[in-house]
């Protein structure tokens, strides 16, 4: 996917969650809209260049929204929700082996008592449901890491997946990576041991893993390249 011209700034602070104050080179002063829910760990260190993307849309309290930021590992991508477009780009294009030859692709699915999957694929091999995770949190070496809090809602997403599963239907756990300094994808189990022992019990089950970095550029984002997955991370 490409970005509409960005605007570079330098980041002041972020807070309440949703919000960031960036320094643009004029001396002005933005507040800005993060669109990212987790603890960012890494991803927020205040004098950090970041980049902002500007909306046409006049209704909007705060127009300008937080797309990249500069880190001390590489770029990243704060931007969790355009990892399933990303992915669908890439499912589409047929770049990513064994999610070939699905046709039909849906997204936001009502699925397993009222959660939504982020993709459905459906063709003559039967369908896929696929839940997309975004991945910033790196740590030394390039281990990547999921999630950077607590969240039952992974929890609750890695159960759905579980509960569709049957013989003519697959599920798919797909860890997007938006920071290009991570080289390896694993379960946080240290910052969420629940979610841990969830995925540990999906794979059993037969949910499939799948980890891929994207290509990230103040121009665009691509899925670029498929990464090794671990249940936990490797010493």
């Amino acid at each position: 996917m490409e970005f509409a011209p960005l605007l570079e700034g330098r980041l002041i602070r972020r807070y309440k969650r949703f919000l960031a104050d960036v320094a643009m080179p004029s001396g002005e002063t933005l507040t800005v809209h993060c669109p990212n829910t987790g603890a960012m760990t890494g991803c927020a260190e205040p004098g950090a260049r970041v980049w902002l993307s500007q909306s046409a849309n006049g209704k909007r309290k705060y127009p300008h929204t937080w797309e990249l930021v500069e880190t001390s590992r590489g770029l990243a991508c704060i931007h969790s929700a355009l990892a399933n477009r990303v992915v669908k780009q890439a499912v589409q294009a047929q770049r990513i082996p064994g999610l070939e030859g699905y046709p039909e692709i849906a997204t936001e699915v009502a699925y397993a008592g009222g959660s939504r999957a982020d993709l459905l694929l459906s063709g003559p091999a039967g369908r896929v449901y696929i839940e997309v995770k975004s991945v910033t949190l790196c740590v030394d070496g390039g281990q990547g890491l999921f999630p950077d809090a607590v969240s039952e809602r992974g929890r609750k997403h890695l159960a759905a997946l579980r509960e569709v599963l049957d013989a003519g239907t697959r599920s798919v756990l797909l860890f997007c990576v938006f920071h290009r300094g991570i080289g390896r994808v694993s379960s946080a189990g240290g910052i969420d041991p629940a979610y841990r022992e969830a995925l540990r019990e999906a794979q059993a089950a037969g949910v499939e893993v799948l980890a891929w970095g994207a290509e990230i550029t103040p121009q665009g984002l691509t899925l670029a390249h498929p990464l090794p997955f671990s249940l936990d991370p490797q010493v």
